[in-house]
């Protein structure tokens, strides 16, 4: 049986600053991540290849040890999200050379909340979501 929480951040008024100063952190590490990842190893890149190539730089760049991981594996389940669209053909026909194109820079990050009281939202939305069982579902 699982159990579904319905979290909302309301920060104060000292702590909304730092909220925001992690989140835009965290958005530019998982752009980069994606970024190299790409670069080096197509859509193929798995949680062992990117925590030896970027683990250091995450931490270099003053993100946790557990945001680091967590940010590497949003990369990597971004990516074989992808590649199971691209199998299923929910991306269109792909061209004669076979070639795919990255994920949208924003598909392993967190939206900025409008106001520090609504929660952020994955995958480049809009339109804020709650956090529901490990996944961002729609509200």
């Amino acid at each position: 049986m699982k159990i579904v929480v319905q979290v909302k951040l309301m920060p104060d008024a000292g702590q909304a600053p730092a909220l925001e100063r992690t989140l835009h952190m965290v958005n530019e590490c998982a752009n980069w991540v994606s970024a190299a990842s790409f670069e080096a190893y197509g859509l193929k890149g798995s949680v062992k290849d990117l925590r030896s190539m970027a683990y250091g730089e995450l931490k270099a760049r003053g993100l946790g040890a557990q945001a680091a991981q967590h940010v590497i594996k949003r990369v990597v389940d971004a990516y074989t999200t992808l590649r199971a669209n691209i199998r299923a053909g929910n991306l269109g026909v792909i061209g004669p050379s076979g070639a795919a194109r990255p994920p949208p820079s924003r598909s392993c990050s967190v939206r900025m909340p409008r106001t520090p009281t609504t929660t952020g939202a994955c995958r480049g939305t809009t339109t804020p979501r709650p956090y529901r069982s490990g996944r961002w579902t729609g509200a």
